[in-house]
């Protein structure tokens, strides 16, 4: 019963991951090729969007942890969105530079480690870590 609720908090933390990147993806290209904002500049701005959603999905639905206080939560979360941006911003400039591809390739390739390395495993074990759960 463990493996499956695992299997099943893994998958809906992904659609979650989809879900916020969809809208940090759409909210950097239109920063980057509409307003002209350089395109590391532009994760910043669109991660933390992107964040938002990503938050809200995952209290409500992922972790089903909204009975808990959200303050502590959201410090937490905090942390986490700024390392992700900056590993992101970073991360996606210096493959970009590096390769010499398009940002918009760099960026979905770097989204992807930074995603299940580092922010699944923060989220599941310490943002929204239910201790009667897990």
């Amino acid at each position: 019963m463990k493996k499956a609720s695992s299997i099943r908090t893994f998958s809906k933390a992904q659609v979650s991951a989809f879900s916020g990147g969809l809208v940090d993806y759409a909210v950097m290209i239109i920063c980057t090729e509409l307003l002209n904002i350089y395109y590391p500049i532009s994760i910043i701005i669109s991660g933390l969007i992107g964040a938002v959603v990503n938050f809200s999905i995952n209290r409500y639905w992922t972790y089903r942890v909204h009975h808990l206080g959200v303050g502590k939560q959201l410090i937490k979360f905090i942390v986490v969105v700024l390392g992700s941006i900056l590993l992101k911003s970073l991360g996606t400039y210096l493959v970009t530079s590096w390769l010499l591809i398009d940002y918009k390739i760099s960026r979905v390739l770097v989204d992807i480690v930074v995603s299940l390395g580092f922010n699944y495993t923060l989220q599941t074990y310490w943002v929204f870590r239910d201790k009667k759960i897990l």
